[in-house]
């Protein structure tokens, strides 16, 4: 195993942080992170504040201006956290690359790539820790509680078997067995020279 580090570690390490986040949440770190589990703190962290500014978009008390700025936000975090899988799919590629893990053309490929598994697996710790909120609240109804561990349950089973997952294709990609590929997003919304809307105000400028 060419990586340096556990999926079990990286998955415990989700779920600490959501609960210290809620506390104290740390400043947004742009540094360049020097090891695996620091890049996917930092995109974990993303995902954290992505979750929150979702649910205040859904406040229909607060004003179109606060939801315009939440939207703004939202688009931001997103284009950081897309950004963040590929940096954790190239930090991996780079390791096999320095351990020179051979492969070639007709090595079997992964549809979904580590960081995209790591980013769904940052989700699902997200949706357990505030499904365990449901549950633990005093105000409910036993049916909302019932219905709401049975949720937890379901996410709790689909974080194990996404961990099996994603340790088998790492074990796959150290042997040389799969082979890792980064895609650029080609994302053209915020590409001023892509969106027609941006790149038309410049036009009749």
């Amino acid at each position: 195993m060419v990586f340096l580090f556990g999926t079990e570690k990286l998955l415990k390490q989700q779920l600490k942080e959501i609960e210290l986040w809620h506390n104290v949440l740390p400043q947004s770190d742009f540094s360049e992170p020097t090891d695996f589990h620091a890049l996917v703190s930092i995109q974990h962290q993303v995902n954290f504040e992505l979750w929150h500014q979702e649910d205040m978009a859904r406040d229909p008390d607060v004003s179109d201006s606060i939801i315009a700025s939440v939207k703004r936000a939202i688009d931001v975090l997103n284009q950081r956290r897309n950004d963040l899988i590929e940096q954790m799919d190239q930090f991996l590629l780079n390791i096999l690359r320095v351990e020179n893990v051979k492969n070639d053309a007709d090595t079997e490929m992964n549809s979904e790539t580590p960081g995209s598994m790591i980013d769904r697996l940052s989700i699902n710790a997200l949706k357990i820790y505030h499904m365990d909120e449901e549950v633990q609240r005093k105000e409910i109804t036993a049916e909302h509680r019932n219905k709401c561990a049975g949720k937890l349950s379901v996410l709790q089973e689909q974080r194990e078997d996404l961990e099996q997952c994603l340790s088998k294709l790492l074990a796959d990609l150290s042997s040389g067995e799969k082979r890792l590929k980064v895609y650029r997003q080609m994302k053209m919304y915020n590409d001023e020279s892509l969106n027609p809307v941006l790149y038309r105000k410049d036009e009749l400028k």
